[in-house]
């Protein structure tokens, strides 16, 4: 939909294929549905679900086994971005490098958008 054709819209770090790939298997899902909505204080939020088939406008990246479905409204924003998965001490999850934000909440569960449009978009909750 936003795309350059023969570029894929995200790209995943090795880590973030062997997690996704990990989750689809333990799950049973099609694969992970990204999104973003409104929500938290920089104004927007990540979104991810397990999803059973992707959507009829979902943009579909699959490396290596893994499989990302992008929720249309969130192709926009999400172009360009690179998919992480980090592990620390205290704690693990995905990590979006996205040229895109223009400023990120202290706690980083947030983020703003470069000119971003007024209305939400995405799908569903979170994982």
């Amino acid at each position: 939909m936003f795309g350059i054709p023969g570029k894929p819209p995200v790209t995943l770090t090795p880590r973030a294929v062997a997690q996704i790939a990990r989750l689809m298997a333990k799950d049973g899902a099609h694969g992970l549905k990204v999104g973003v909505k409104k929500g938290g204080c920089a104004g927007m939020e990540y979104t991810m679900e397990f999803a059973a088939a992707p959507g009829p406008m979902d943009e579909v990246v699959e490396q290596d086994g893994a499989r990302v479905m992008i929720a249309p409204m969130a192709q926009m924003f999400l172009f360009g971005t690179e998919i992480d998965y980090e592990t620390s001490l205290l704690e693990s999850g995905f990590r979006f490098i996205n040229p895109n934000v223009a400023e990120a909440c202290g706690c980083g569960e947030s983020i703003k958008f470069k000119d971003a449009p007024e209305a939400g978009a995405g799908s569903g909750a979170g994982l």
